[in-house]
């Protein structure tokens, strides 16, 4: 289970606008290995965690290029796709289409836009804490019937970790926080929080800035 929320303006009419705000959590079961975000590829373009799994190791969840490429995924279950291509706008992605309604992700992204509204008067270093408390949030948003039909017998178990926008489950859940600015400019701010030695008293903050190339 992860959970991503964004708001996406190509072009913004202030100079105080940011053309992407982007919030995620990558949960995960806390032992498996990975590396933390940092630049690599030949030139060292693209900026982003790796995961390190045996027989699967230089992929990752969520990453950012240099040249302003954005990849981020989720896993999903159902085999229904939609091509529909998306524009500005904000949106939220879990283990689903986008913008599937499920609960904790309807409560998230409220969240995430009230964050996103104070955006323009907040200083970026009180934006970045407002959502992380965002991706922090572990209140269950109980009944949803969507997560039960997903996961079946296997989330019965820990559906009231699952149903919230941080997953908090013995040896499984939010490992990361992710959040990514993209200014006006065409400046980038890349924060990642992540935790330590599976420890979820034991956590390492990275703050990454670069402009976009043209």
């Amino acid at each position: 289970m992860c959970i991503i929320f964004f708001k996406f303006d190509p072009r913004p009419v202030s100079k105080n606008t940011y053309r992407l705000i982007l919030a995620a959590n990558r949960d995960e079961f806390y032992s498996r290995p990975s590396k933390l975000a940092d630049f690599w590829g030949n030139n060292n373009e693209i900026l982003s965690g790796l995961d390190m799994e045996e027989g699967k190791e230089g992929g990752t969840w969520l990453g950012i290029s240099t040249r302003g490429k954005l990849a981020a995924l989720t896993n999903y279950l159902q085999p229904q796709l939609d091509w529909q291509a998306r524009g500005r706008g904000t949106y939220g992605l879990s283990n689903a289409l986008l913008e599937t309604p499920w609960r904790k992700l309807c409560f998230g992204k409220q969240l995430f836009l009230e964050a996103v509204e104070r955006s323009q008067a907040l200083p970026k270093d009180m934006l970045i804490a407002s959502l992380l408390d965002v991706l922090n949030n572990e209140e269950a948003q109980l009944p949803d019937p969507a997560i039960e039909d997903q996961g079946g017998e296997y989330v019965q178990p820990m559906l009231s970790k699952y149903a919230a926008v941080c997953v908090r489950c013995p040896g499984y859940g939010t490992r990361t926080n992710t959040i990514i600015l993209v200014d006006a400019d065409g400046h980038v701010t890349f924060t990642e929080r992540s935790m330590m030695n599976k420890d979820l008293s034991h956590w390492e903050t990275r703050t990454y800035e670069f402009t976009l190339q043209s």
